[in-house]
């Protein structure tokens, strides 16, 4: 008896097109995984520009700064409105994928030193795994769980220092970020896109749905900071045009195209650059063990984008 598993690496992987069948191999797959990618790595700069550039003590108003004025500039680009259902449903995904997300992203990476932060971001994959089987339906991978939890190992060595603390909140606000986010990608994937909406249109309603959610929490719990200066202006310019629109244009499309759960372990990508930053910035010599971290995260992160290997299993019965 001949038993066939899941096809081998060298072919494609069939669970990963899209219901219109986009993007199940070839080029054009390896061609989005490179550019959803950059969407990850460019969140990478978030830390060193929230530290180093925005007042501190006001993650909302950051927030805020980061979504509305970039979600204006999309709807004005695209001519785009929700439709139908579409009005509440950019509203959950903005609030999923940024208005929960980002406050919570900048508590954990203001009261987490030594990159716990980056830990708790780097368990999404895992998250949305188990997600993507209770939303979507989606069969659970022992192969891209596996390779979650190597990932999540290996941005440990990168980031962990004897420095570490645990901070209740800053993992309380690290872990509920995650899934917030984790929420956001899985429901992103399910409801998809509307028929003749661009990625930019799509972003744009949700930046400016989750800005709008933002603006009584940022004046009520933060307030407008004093002092914001150049930096400060070109801080917020970034996150919002670069990390914020630019970044979610290239992520949401890349969810549209490929399968979900391999897709979040490129953002693995984000502390990694993180820590790649602040090395340089800073200018600290990586150590063996960080760059043993590197190799296993990037590895990872490869590995994951691959279909499991296939195992073929011969039997025969004993004649006798």
């Amino acid at each position: 008896m001949t038993t066939h598993a899941e096809p081998s690496n060298a072919r494609c992987d069939s669970r990963s097109a899209t219901p219109d069948g986009a993007l199940s191999c070839g080029r054009p797959r390896i061609a989005w995984i490179a550019l959803t990618a950059l969407a990850p790595a460019v969140w990478g700069t978030t830390y060193i520009v929230t530290t180093r550039a925005l007042p501190s003590g006001h993650p909302v108003f950051a927030a805020l700064m980061r979504t509305l004025p970039a979600g204006i500039l999309a709807l004005l680009a695209s001519r785009q409105l929700p439709r139908g259902t579409w009005w509440w449903k950019s509203l959950v995904l903005g609030a999923l994928n940024m208005t929960c997300f980002f406050p919570l992203l900048f508590v954990a990476a203001q009261r987490l030193p030594g990159g716990v932060a980056a830990i708790l971001g780097a368990a999404q994959p895992i998250i949305v795994a188990g997600l993507a089987v209770a939303v979507l339906h989606e069969r659970l991978s022992a192969w891209r769980l596996m390779w979650g939890a190597i990932g999540v190992v290996g941005i440990a060595l990168v980031v962990l220092g004897p420095q570490a603390q645990l901070d209740a909140l800053g993992v309380a606000a690290g872990l509920g970020g995650a899934v917030s986010m984790g929420l956001g990608v899985v429901f992103t994937k399910r409801w998809g896109r509307p028929d003749g909406v661009s990625a930019l249109g799509l972003a744009g309603w949700q930046l400016t749905g989750a800005g709008l959610l933002l603006i009584a929490p940022a004046l009520l719990i933060d307030g407008i900071p004093t002092g914001i200066d150049a930096a400060a202006a070109a801080g917020y310019a970034w996150l919002g045009l670069v990390g914020g629109l630019a970044a979610y244009v290239l992520w949401f499309e890349g969810i549209r195209r490929l399968p979900v759960t391999p897709t979040t372990l490129l953002g693995l990508l984000s502390p990694l650059t993180a820590a790649l930053l602040g090395s340089v910035i800073v200018g600290e010599v990586l150590t063996a063990i960080q760059l043993l971290g590197f190799a296993l995260a990037l590895s990872a992160m490869s590995a994951g984008q691959l279909a499991p290997p296939s195992f073929r299993f011969s039997s025969r019965k004993d004649p006798s």
